[in-house]
């Protein structure tokens, strides 16, 4: 039987067969998958009202075209099984839209064996790692069915790969593959990486490996609890940070200290500076000695090297990739007057200063520490607040081209060298080797406009060890110039004791701190997720917005005006979401992680206070049969009987030889044990 090609309606109500709006009355929708259809281009439309209730697509019902049955090898055995399914009472709509989809696809025998599977590994204990390494499964991307890579959230709740979405993007279509749901311009433009998914991902790939001490991934507070802050005096003319001094230096490095901060030069936490960890502002990061500078973006010494820079907003030749980006050098700009944020180029940039420090550590092969801020507007790889540590990089290349602004720029080709993953990657492990990226105006180049080439002719300082399979330096790191005051020699001592005790803590209660709300900072109920990326409870989202409506009525002298939108901004971000606060929609893929994380948790606690209980039991009855207090009790026996035996010399030495030193010695050899 030759069945007509049906389509269902797209995001804008246009139905895709006969390219009309029709009304709404015209249309039904399927209870399954929600999706609207027009009754006049269905092949077998519903015949009474109560049946569109209960009516089901053919994308849901499996009922296609010409579609071989894996299981029944008949029309008519086919027939019999659907109406079995449907006359089924004990099923919802949704089961039976499921069991009619295995039916069709032959998935039923397959998913029997897996059951019997199943019943015979019940009863076996299962590790906390595979429980957390089992909520893989809950997320996928919908377009390469993978799990998400730097996962992007839209606001009607699913996630996707920033790759494949940007692909779907790109192919002009403007709608959620899922539900088809309008998709936001904004997002479209600028997706925001969903930082809870990654660092949940990442964790839950981490309690999967087999590998021991995980030391690449670590959860940070915030810092309104951290002592010394930057401060200001009387002489202050301004308010806020702007005149303000800095704060104590937490880390003992000097600074002209290259590459990582290592848990021995953090007395205070003995962890160092690790991948992902947030500051307020420049002035926190400069506390902690990631990047020195409070305002220039690049820390060096023309004849020494450059230490860090910082990434935050920059010129408009700066390029982002993440693992790689394209860096522009100092200088160029008239600053005379307090100038400092003149972004007009009036002269050339030179190799000197700064710029010359990078070029130094390109070299050199030095590794350099690189620090994104909220500032960076035009990159995805940005914070959505304050300033983030993002590892080191290095300069693998430099030359200088005219910029946008018709000056010449001093440019710098970063690539990520690591030992921690990225924090917008859900990978388990540091970065590896890889090929220099091609770039563009490298590629394109003319010899009349690109300048100054340098590229690095020794071996790099800093670079892989293929034997240890960590980058680390292959060179002496060049000697400080400058003094720095060393911590306490106990805390040191003691640093990696608190560096163990750290990686012990449960991986489950990780990944419930990381969902947390933004605003109640619980952890999230019913999730949302804006688009800006952030993610709030549903009912405290609703509560923040209470009584605010989207439009604002208003009048003057009795007459009418026109309505005002309202703007409501969201409590992370200066980002308008009056219009996603219309019909906010539950993340369902991070909900049904955050309940399941919720109830295991629940249960190992449960497991634990039970065992705690038996072994305080087992503790108190060894402690009332305790054998040094028989063993004192025995020689107390002995005594006495010596002592009012006078006339039983040989019992007395009787008593001697049972008090010989074999006996003492196991005597002592128990009260050790004991100790």
């Amino acid at each position: 039987m030759d069945h007509a090609i049906q389509l269902p309606c797209d995001g804008d109500g246009l139905c895709m067969k006969c390219k009309t709006k029709p009304p709404t009355e015209e249309t039904v929708t399927c209870c399954t998958c929600i999706t609207p259809w027009h009754v006049s281009c269905l092949v077998e439309p519903p015949q009474t009202i109560a049946s569109t209730l209960v009516w089901v697509c053919t994308d849901c019902s499996g009922l296609p075209e010409s579609v071989p049955s894996g299981n029944a090898t008949g029309g008519g055995d086919l027939v019999l099984a659907i109406r079995a399914i449907e006359a089924d009472e004990t099923l919802t709509e949704r089961e039976k839209a499921r069991k009619r989809q295995e039916l069709v696809s032959g998935r039923v025998e397959e998913e029997d064996e897996e059951d019997e599977k199943k019943k015979k590994r019940k009863g076996k204990e299962r590790t906390s790692e595979d429980d957390v390494s089992a909520l893989l499964d809950k997320f996928s991307c919908s377009f390469c069915m993978q799990l998400p890579e730097r996962p992007v959230s839209t606001p009607c709740g699913h996630n996707f790969c920033l790759a494949c979405f940007e692909k779907w993007i790109k192919q002009g279509k403007r709608t959620c593959i899922k539900c088809r749901n309008i998709i936001p311009a904004k997002i479209a433009s600028q997706p925001r990486i969903n930082s809870a998914l990654v660092a949940a991902i990442r964790m839950a790939k981490l309690s999967k490996s087999t590998i021991a001490g995980p030391t690449e991934v670590h959860q940070y507070k915030q810092n309104e609890d951290r002592p010394d802050k930057a401060y200001t005096t009387e002489r202050a003319q301004k308010a806020g940070k702007a005149n303000a001094a800095s704060g104590k230096i937490f880390v003992t490095v000097p600074p002209d200290h290259f590459g990582p901060i290592s848990a021995e030069n953090d007395p205070q936490r003995h962890q160092g500076v690790l991948v992902g960890e947030c500051w307020e502002d420049r002035m926190e990061c400069r506390q902690w000695g990631a990047h020195l500078p409070h305002v220039a973006g690049i820390a060096g010494q023309s004849g020494y090297g450059a230490q860090s820079v910082a990434l935050s907003g920059g010129y408009q030749d700066d390029e982002d990739h993440g693992e790689w980006f394209l860096y522009t050098g100092s200088g160029g700009r008239d600053l005379s007057g307090n100038k400092r944020t003149n972004k007009d180029q009036s002269f050339d940039q030179k190799f000197e200063k700064m710029n010359e420090a990078l070029r130094v550590s390109c070299k050199k092969g030095y590794p350099v520490r690189v620090v994104r801020s909220h500032k960076e507007k035009r990159s995805s790889y940005a914070p959505e607040k304050g300033v983030r540590y993002d590892g080191v990089y290095r300069i693998e290349k430099c030359w200088r081209k005219p910029g946008i602004q018709g000056f010449k720029v001093c440019r710098y080709l970063f690539v990520r060298c690591d030992n921690e993953p990225a924090p917008w990657t859900s990978d388990e492990y540091g970065d590896r080797p890889r090929p220099l990226p091609s770039v563009k105006e490298l590629k394109d180049k003319k010899l009349k406009d690109i300048t100054d080439i340098t590229d690095r002719k020794e071996s790099p300082s800093w670079d892989f060890d293929e034997g240890d399979g960590h980058w680390k330096w292959k060179k002496p790191p060049p000697l400080s110039q400058k003094r720095v005051e060393t911590g306490n020699p106990e805390d040191r001592k003691r640093s990696r004791k608190f560096i163990r005790q750290a990686q012990n803590s449960s991986v489950r209660d990780k990944l419930l701190k990381e969902f947390s709300c933004f605003i109640c900072s619980q952890v999230m109920s019913l999730p949302i997720t804006t688009p800006c990326a952030h993610n709030f409870c549903k009912v405290c989202l609703e509560v923040a917005f209470a009584g605010k409506t989207l439009v604002r009525e208003r009048s003057r002298g009795g007459r009418t005006l026109r309505s005002q939108k309202n703007i409501m901004l969201c409590p992370s971000c200066p980002t308008d979401i009056s219009d996603f606060l219309q019909n906010l929609q539950v993340n369902r893929e991070l909900m049904d992680v955050i309940e399941s994380l919720k109830r295991k948790t629940e249960e190992i606690a449960e497991d634990t206070a039970a065992d705690l209980s038996e072994e305080e039991a087992v503790d108190e009855i060894e402690e009332k049969s305790d054998p040094a207090d028989e063993i004192e009790g025995e020689r107390a026996c002995k005594r006495k009987k010596v002592d009012t035996n006078p006339e039983g010399v040989k019992e007395a030495e009787g008593a001697q030889k049972e008090d010989s030193p074999s006996s003492t010695l196991q005597i002592q050899t128990s009260d050790e044990d004991l100790y």
